[in-house]
């Protein structure tokens, strides 16, 4: 992270990442892939998404596309019905600087 975006005013975005079969990845064995809700903290959407895919990485999936939603500010502006659990966990993306995945949808065929 540069100085720059230190200094600059982190937003959450929400985000859909799809992900593909990879070996050992603890997805259910007859799924064909799955959908990650995730909230990520970022300066921009696209630094939000370059550390989900970093994070998703490393927990040993496999990315294959991701759908930003905006912030939360933008969704609101939107008229996105954001719920009180919702707001708990963008929150949290926040404070801790992190990537909070909320929710697995397995795909099947």
């Amino acid at each position: 992270m540069s100085k720059v975006e230190k200094n600059q005013k982190h937003s959450v975005y929400t985000l859909l990442v799809e992900v593909g079969r990879k070996k050992d990845d603890g997805l259910p064995k007859k799924s064909t892939g799955a959908a990650l809700m995730c909230y990520s903290s970022g300066v921009t959407e696209e630094e939000a998404v370059r550390e989900t895919t970093t994070v998703i990485k490393k927990a040993g999936l496999s990315p294959l596309n991701v759908t930003g939603y905006g912030s939360v500010d933008e969704r609101v502006a939107e008229g996105h019905d954001i719920s009180e659990d919702e707001h708990l966990l963008i929150k949290q993306a926040l404070d801790e600087n992190a990537v909070i995945v909320s929710q697995t949808t397995a795909f099947y065929d």
